[in-house]
């Protein structure tokens, strides 16, 4: 490593209208700044002539064979030789000039600081409406509610960071989801960001974006869903859970009526599949908790890891055969009564109050027993 301040680093795939301006304006912020840097042009294999451009206006070339925005950019950021890096695309539309917004907060110690468009300018053109007003806005706050991340833009391209916090977060993703990757990861081990304003201008290509708004949008949404157990798997199993557990509670006892509606036992069938159904989403947030956390793409949470101090397999398999008696015990209550009645016909709605909650105890204790042996599998290297 170099004793360079900031690398300046631009994806490139065939760029070839825009590179030029784009280096030779990074150039100028580091020359009139008199910031110690470099700038870096990490190449995706350009068939245009990019990387003669690139280093013919002085930025040096990486050389990259895997294709994507994000693996692009990795590549980029292994290389670089700046302790900050900035970075932002090859298109025009980001202004590199605005490099001293960033370094000062670097040099107060934040590990990454965003651009944000929103609080600073968006000229005519530069930002479709679908991203403007429902693809960032909507993105960046499933962001904030998910990790808890302060800012506003998720999805700048124009951020600036320190080197060494973000390469040790080992960023994998090779499109354009990296964005979200490199902003979700840095919260979740706790790094410290914010945001500064900055400019958005059209993209001064004349060829169509590599951005693809659906394919593209439904990545960013798809990662920062994978990354969060809780909010995918936790919540939603835990409320659909109880919401069937209430419903079922309330109509065993028999038929209930609001208004004109009476609800029976095809309703109670439907509440008891719900808590079915919050059981086994509920497992799959922990489990999805313990194998991320194993895998290293969630970082180790110490109030999850003090569950297992008091819930291991031998807990669960305690859970699960006590669950089987209590659906046993129901289901010999159902033929008591029916030997009651010399074994003959019975109403349906009755039997069915005691033969439902017996069958939905036996799946739950079963779920029980070979889902903490599952866990106790996924665990068995937890430190």
């Amino acid at each position: 490593m170099s004793d360079l301040t900031v690398t300046i680093l631009m994806p490139c795939l065939n760029e070839a209208e825009t590179l030029a301006f784009c280096v030779r304006q990074a150039v100028a912020a580091l020359r009139d700044n008199n910031v110690a840097g470099e700038v870096v042009v990490a190449d995706n294999g350009s068939t245009d002539g990019s990387q003669k451009i690139a280093t013919d206006e002085g930025a040096r070339v990486v050389n990259v064979p895997v294709r994507g925005y994000g693996a692009a950019l990795i590549a980029g950021i292994e290389a670089a030789r700046g302790k900050y890096i900035l970075m932002a695309d090859a298109d025009a539309s980001y202004h590199f000039e605005h490099l001293p917004r960033f370094l000062p907060k670097l040099d107060e110690g934040y590990d990454l600081v965003m651009g944000n468009r929103f609080s600073g300018t968006i000229e005519p053109g530069a930002m479709p409406p679908l991203h403007r007003y429902l693809g960032n806005p909507v993105l960046s706050s499933i962001g904030r509610i998910f990790f808890g991340i302060p800012v506003r833009d998720f999805h700048c391209g124009l951020r600036a960071f320190r080197r060494d916090p973000i390469l040790a977060l080992n960023l994998r993703t090779t499109g354009m989801e990296f964005a979200s990757e490199m902003v979700v990861k840095s919260s979740l081990a706790g790094l410290r960001m914010t945001e500064v304003p900055t400019t958005l201008s059209p993209d001064g290509r004349s060829r169509p974006p590599h951005l693809r708004s659906w394919r593209d949008g439904w990545r960013h949404l798809r990662f920062l869903l994978l990354f969060s157990p809780r909010w995918l798997f936790l919540i939603p199993g835990v409320v659909t859970f109880f919401v069937g557990i209430i419903l079922s509670l309330w109509l065993i006892p028999g038929p209930q009526t609001v208004g004109r509606w009476t609800f029976d036992v095809d309703t109670l069938t439907y509440a008891l599949g719900l808590v079915l159904i919050g059981a086994h989403i509920s497992v799959f947030a922990v489990s999805a908790r313990v194998f991320g956390t194993q895998e290293g793409f969630l970082p180790p949470n110490p109030k999850f890891e003090r569950i297992f101090n008091y819930i291991n397999l031998e807990v669960g398999l305690l859970f699960g055969s006590a669950l089987l008696l209590v659906g046993l015990g129901i289901l010999g209550y159902a033929i008591h009564i029916w030997h009651g009645a010399g074994f003959g016909d019975l109403s349906p709605q009755r039997m069915l109050r005691l033969t439902l909650p017996s069958a939905t105890c036996f799946m739950l204790g079963v779920e029980a027993i070979f889902g903490s042996f599952f866990l106790s599998l996924l665990g068995m290297n937890r430190r």
